[in-house]
């Protein structure tokens, strides 16, 4: 596909890199010639240097002829007016960054009256994406598939858990309860394990559950049922704003600290039943005059992904349970993955997700293309929801009969109401939902790619 850039700062530049990587021709739009440089120098892409919202720009871009066009500029209004345009000129399609709220929360005008194929607001996903965590704290990482009923969830293997040192084929007797292991990530190495691979304290394990089956999982592996009933939140970004209205309404009491005086004062207005601080949490025994570890979580959301990282690492060290770190460059979570950062969250790495799953979809059009995508296991694996179809290859045949391609695993079908944990007598079948787990160097972008050329076995 044809899919035009406007903006290249971090999340222009990651989709540029995961999109280039999928062999679309991209053309990035930017004023900033070193930006342009860059990109062109490690990056398979065409650079513009350019307003992106200007319309003798989107023309230099040949934006007429686009199958997308990805507005990432500094501000919503650019971001907005890029697309109108893009739009005037023809491209098909024209996706938005809009993060002030006032446009945001009008998600049906922008589609239908500016012609916006998509809106995504990376403040507010990493809101969602926080709240979601600390609903089952002792989760480090949580997705959510078939409107809710599938979850993915992620768990440090603790020494002396019950899993310690078992076989997966093992597990569902284990925990008395059908769950699939379905990525295990130790040290530097990611794996989709079949069921002779052994767990070791240390391991973190991506599991696939029913909704339904979340507690009951918590307490089979002897987890802290801990709720949430106090949080810690430091600095008072956008993130913290959407998040302390979902935590106030919610019942959950909420305090924040913020280093800009004004800053602080603004947002005690806005939300007065919050207590807010005027004050610096990285200073030296600053957190300890205020009592950090009586909080149930702390969640650091400064804008310096340092500061956020040494916050969570003092505050695990105080005793708290529940540890939320907000990051801009990924790599951070790689080096300090053995550290006790708790859960991470990444705003540019969720707009990407965002991002990529409705351009496969749209780039592979039938029935059974993608309608969810999730990266996890800190972007090595991605899992994957399609839709089975009367067109969808190989239904109604065991999946043991079933070859298909190399680290792909069917993790989870879910028939009508019923979630399915499949082994090898299951079947796919249409009218079905099915998540697929796989590596994230694989591009799935419908079930057709999850097969060998010989599928079926005699």
């Amino acid at each position: 596909m044809n899919i035009i850039i406007a903006g290249g700062g971090k999340v222009g530049i990651t989709i540029a890199e995961r999109l280039s990587y999928e062999d679309h021709d991209i053309t990035l739009i930017d004023t900033d010639t070193e930006v342009l440089a860059e990109a062109q120098e490690t990056l398979d892409v065409l650079t513009i240097e350019g307003n992106g919202a200007a319309i003798d720009t989107l023309r230099r871009a040949d934006a007429g002829k686009g199958d997308v066009l990805i507005a990432m500029m500094d501000a919503d209004e650019k971001n907005l007016l890029c697309c109108m345009s893009a739009k005037m000129l023809g491209c098909r399609h024209m996706m938005a960054r809009v993060r002030d709220p006032q446009y945001s929360k009008h998600t049906n005008f922008l589609r239908d009256y500016l012609g916006l194929s998509m809106a995504v607001n990376p403040e507010h996903s990493a809101a969602n994406e926080i709240y979601r965590i600390i609903q089952f704290p002792s989760f480090l990482k949580r997705d959510s598939f078939d409107k809710g009923r599938v979850e993915l969830v992620e768990i440090k293997i603790a020494e002396g858990s019950p899993l310690d040192g078992k076989k997966l084929y093992e597990a569902s007797g284990i925990l008395g309860l059908r769950v699939l292991i379905c990525a295990v990530e130790r040290g530097d190495t990611v794996t989709i394990p079949n069921g002779s691979f052994t767990i070791q304290a240390g391991d973190r394990i991506t599991v696939t559950a029913a909704r339904i089956d979340l507690a009951a999982l918590i307490k089979s592996l002897g987890l802290v049922r801990q709720k949430i009933r106090d949080v810690l939140i430091i600095g008072c970004g956008r993130i913290s704003e959407y998040l302390t209205d979902e935590l106030l309404r919610s019942g959950v009491a909420v305090k924040v600290i913020e280093k800009d005086k004004k800053r602080a004062e603004e947002f005690g207005l806005r939300f007065p039943k919050a207590l807010v601080i005027n004050g610096n949490a990285s200073q030296r025994g600053f957190l300890e005059s205020e009592g950090v570890e009586n909080f149930d979580a702390v969640i650091s959301l400064t804008g310096i992904d340092e500061e956020n990282l040494i916050i969570s690492m003092y505050c695990s060290h105080m005793g708290v349970k529940k540890t939320v770190t907000k990051i801009d460059r990924n790599e951070y979570a790689r080096l300090f993955s053995d550290r006790e950062l708790g859960s991470v969250v990444c705003p540019k790495e969720l707009t990407t997700n965002e991002i990529l799953r409705y351009i496969r979809a749209i780039s592979n059009s039938g029935e059974d293309s993608i309608r969810s995508l999730h990266r996890i296991v800190d972007g090595k694996v991605e899992a994957l929801e399609f839709a089975v179809t009367e067109q969808s290859p190989h239904t109604e045949i065991p999946l043991s009969r079933l070859r298909f391609k190399p680290n792909v695993l069917v993790a989870c079908i879910t028939r009508s109401s019923q979630v399915i944990i499949p082994n090898g007598d299951d079947v796919m079948r249409p009218g079905d939902t099915v998540i697929i787990v796989t590596t994230a160097d694989r591009t799935v972008g419908d079930l057709r790619d999850i097969f060998e050329r010989d599928a079926v076995r005699n």
